[in-house]
């Protein structure tokens, strides 16, 4: 199973998955407003939890766990536990103006690993030609707990995620509501409204459409080469940090290890 190794890069707060862009003018709202993010079937959830706790994915994960030398791999033992849980992304269709767009798009479920150290890390899988597989490995569990938070604070909302600045968020009715630190120097404490919040995206993400300086470099998703080895250089470009596109995970052919920095 080939790796790349990847570290948090500037800007992007170590996302590992950015959302692509495409800006245009706003079009009229639509009278019903946009449609509510896609959610997962059960069987989706059952599929991708089984493709985390598979053999293969735990020799990974053993490995995983053993890179900072707090734990060999034969002790690190891993399991998966919990449910699957969905995580949605900014959805570029949104920022654009389309009226039914929802404000963000389903793009992979993250199953929660333990090691038997207490080190804990999130296993996303996305679908490939009708497959639930393992795409990634990210350091952490911020989508358990974000999703955890989310349904504490409005209860049946749904968790998104925008990735450019790591900010997490509920939707709530026609409401967005901060659940971190990033959050709320976006929207404020009380949150804001999803009209309000369109604006503010288009405004932040303005410069990063097809074709912009942003988009040229790399920025707006994609690979960018590996480096040379793990350890070796200065770490991964930017360009890497944000490898894997909204509505392209589908097309990844290895499986991304991420040590990602902790954020509020």
């Amino acid at each position: 199973m080939a790796a790349t190794r990847r570290n948090p890069a500037g800007a992007l707060v170590a996302a590992a998955v950015t959302v692509t862009l495409a800006l245009a003018a706003p079009a009229a709202a639509a009278a019903d407003g946009p449609k509510p993010p896609e959610q997962p079937s059960a069987a989706a959830l059952a599929d991708a939890g089984k493709a985390a706790g598979d053999q293969r994915t735990l020799g990974t994960l053993a490995r995983f766990f053993a890179h900072d030398g707090r734990i060999s791999a034969e002790r690190a033992k891993p399991r998966v536990t919990g449910v699957a849980v969905p995580v949605h992304l900014l959805s570029a269709d949104f920022v654009d103006g389309r009226p039914d767009a929802p404000v963000a798009e389903l793009a992979y479920l993250a199953a929660t690993a333990v090691a038997a150290d207490g080190s804990r890390a999130s296993v996303w899988s996305a679908e490939q030609d009708g497959v639930w597989r393992v795409v990634n490995i990210a350091s952490g569990d911020d989508e358990r707990r974000y999703a955890a938070a989310g349904e504490k604070r409005a209860p049946g909302g749904t968790v998104f995620r925008e990735p450019q600045i790591n900010a997490w968020y509920v939707l709530s009715g026609k409401r967005v509501l901060p659940l971190n630190e990033d959050a709320e120097r976006a929207v404020g404490r009380t949150g804001t409204s999803l009209d309000a919040y369109r604006e503010r995206v288009r405004a932040a993400y303005g410069g990063r459409q097809p074709g912009s300086r942003y988009d040229r470099e790399g920025y707006a998703g994609g690979f960018a080469p590996p480096p040379a080895g793990p350890g070796e250089g200065g770490g991964p470009t930017a360009a890497q940090a944000g490898a894997v596109a909204a509505g392209s995970l589908g097309v990844l052919g290895a499986l991304l290890l991420v040590r990602r920095r902790r954020h509020g």
